[in-house]
């Protein structure tokens, strides 16, 4: 399938027959896709790590006792030593891509230290790893009816729970991820 929309600031939601456990009923943000392939990170997937232990494995200290309670997600299967931060825009640090005026991703140390100071993004998923799709894998994934996908929310991505983010998703499309069938199909 030739690239021929980018899905950058869109979420990905995982089909119901998706089974890869690295994927199923998880809800994606995609931070980059180009012609070379695509970047994301999945943000219903909170690990049993919270952003204290984070912070003090990296010996950062942090100011307010209740953000070292705030959850670290699993970003995806690829380089899960490594941490990204989804926040919102407005903010510049080392290592910042703008995703769009209003949504950032970062993967500097500057912004952990901002956020642990009190002086970081007014909102943030702090996320090991990421997903990723070498050049047109996302294209014939997409036609394999394995992911749906729609425009971002700033409130599915920073403000809903978790747990709530694959259904809320869907349902910003008009989908009810209940009444779909494991099956795929063309017709």
């Amino acid at each position: 399938m030739p690239f021929s929309t980018s899905l950058t600031n869109h979420l990905l939601i995982a089909m119901p027959r998706l089974q890869d456990p690295n994927f199923a009923r998880t809800v994606t943000y995609i931070c980059e896709h180009t012609e070379q392939g695509a970047m994301g990170i999945v943000i219903n997937r909170p690990l049993d790590v919270k952003l204290r232990a984070l912070f003090t494995q990296l010996k950062i200290p942090f100011v307010h006792q209740g953000i070292g309670d705030t959850p670290v997600y699993q970003g995806g299967p690829v380089q899960t030593d490594r941490g990204f931060v989804l926040h919102t825009g407005g903010y510049s640090y080392d290592s910042t891509l703008n995703i769009t005026p209003d949504i950032s991703v970062t993967t500097s140390r500057d912004i952990l230290e901002a956020i642990a100071s009190g002086d970081g993004p007014e909102q943030a998923l702090i996320a090991l790893g990421y997903a990723g799709w070498g050049s047109g894998q996302l294209e014939q994934e997409m036609s394999a009816n394995a992911w749906l996908n729609g425009p971002a929310s700033n409130d599915i991505l920073f403000r809903l729970d978790p747990s709530a983010r694959w259904m809320a998703s869907a349902q910003l499309l008009g989908v009810d991820l209940n009444l779909m069938s494991g099956e795929a199909g063309h017709a």
